[in-house]
């Protein structure tokens, strides 16, 4: 706690060192959802069959509406994709991913980067796995929420809400703006009736692996994640000085993920005087922890080539290890090590620890978690009772 007395109960966690956290990350590291951001209005705007790993399937682009009457000269429309098993017998379990999506039989953009097909062998696509094991899966646009760069801070779902004007220092970050489409796009869904909506989790590698730990920390409705390669700002800890560091999110390419409080963490110079990653209240572990006791897996992808320590897997095995007594306390299985995460050995890669509703697994293959699925949907059916 934060007066120094030990949690020792799952209802001190719940109505105290959470809460305590939860304002801790708001106001120092991710930012706070406004009051009064405006309510979206969900419309689907297409629709379309198919087949996808040898089962129909029933597809619908979704538009969110966000209500700008307060302030006209912004306009915020969240893209979202839902794709369903046509011969499912109920309710269906609903992976929401952060990226965009195609319809079944839809060309891509003129001009579009179209990825090299996969070499022979390689898993098949997250999708297809999806609806092979009954599963449905969704695409978030995160970019139709607001801007992947600073100059858009004043505009997107930050900006209406603002009305146009810059930040305050403990308004939300773009991490914190997606986490908010996904919840979004989780209320839609509660309204779907094919989908399960007690089984809907969140995916995203890289910045997007940090946005689904975010929306999976802060809304408790999301009943599991895939944390993909999420590095500093994600699963990895702060005040581990390695590889990608706190400097590297409050720089020009990356501070508008973060709230404005976060900048004093990387400044040589402020009115707060010098600061560094020590000096943050809270770190990953803690965040990992806010997941508990819902399953949370890990996952990290190893380059074949260039700095493959950079994302710094270890800090976040750490960070893993650290978060342990909160999803014991909470009645569900860690990941089955001591909690010493100084001693802890980090397993090799492609050797996972997958027993407890807290996993961890890297792989080979590269900056992706493609390699995972095949681990992850079965890890998840069986924590979530669906098999």
């Amino acid at each position: 706690m934060q007066d120094g007395r030990r949690v020792t109960t799952a209802q001190q966690w719940r109505e105290q060192r959470r809460p305590e956290i939860v304002e801790l990350f708001e106001r120092e590291v991710v930012g706070r959802i406004p009051k009064d951001v405006p309510r979206v209005t969900w419309e689907v705007t297409q629709t379309a069959t198919g087949e996808l790993a040898g089962r129909p399937i029933h597809a619908r682009r979704v538009t969110g509406r966000v209500d700008n009457s307060a302030y006209p000269d912004i306009e915020v429309n969240i893209e979202f994709l839902l794709v369903l098993p046509a011969d499912a017998r109920g309710p269906v379990p609903v992976m929401i991913m952060f990226g965009r999506g195609r319809l079944p039989g839809e060309a891509p953009p003129a001009g579009a980067f179209q990825p090299p097909p996969p070499p022979p062998g390689s898993d098949p696509p997250a999708t297809e796995q999806l609806i092979a094991a009954g599963w449905g899966y969704a695409y978030l646009n995160p970019g139709s929420v607001q801007a992947d760069n600073g100059a858009g801070l004043t505009r997107g779902i930050i900006g209406l809400a603002n009305k146009g004007q810059p930040r305050k220092p403990e308004d939300w970050g773009a991490l914190r703006a997606w986490g908010w489409g996904a919840s979004r796009a989780l209320d839609y869904l509660e309204t779907v009736r094919e989908v399960d909506a007690k089984r809907v989790g969140i995916e995203g590698v890289s910045r997007y692996g940090k946005a689904a730990l975010v929306t999976m920390a802060f809304d408790e409705r999301f009943a599991v994640v895939l944390v993909g390669s999420s590095g500093e700002g994600g699963a990895k800890l702060h005040r581990r000085n390695f590889g990608e560091a706190v400097e590297n999110l409050t720089a020009s390419g990356e501070y508008h993920w973060m709230a404005g409080n976060f900048m004093k963490y990387g400044a040589e110079e402020s009115r707060f005087g010098r600061m560094d990653a020590g000096d943050i209240p809270v770190d990953a572990h803690q965040l990992l922890a806010l997941c508990a006791p819902r399953a949370t897996f890990i996952s990290y992808g190893v380059p074949e080539k260039g700095d493959a320590l950079w994302l710094d897997q270890q800090g976040s095995f750490m960070a893993a290890i650290a978060a342990q007594p909160v999803f014991r306390l909470l009645g569900v299985k860690d990941l089955g090590r001591s909690d010493d995460y100084m001693k802890e050995r980090m397993p090799p890669v492609n050797v996972g620890l997958l027993d407890g509703r807290l996993a961890w697994r890297q792989h080979d293959g590269g900056h992706t978690d493609g390699p995972n699925w095949k681990h992850f949907i079965p890890w998840a059916e069986r924590e979530l009772g669906i098999r």
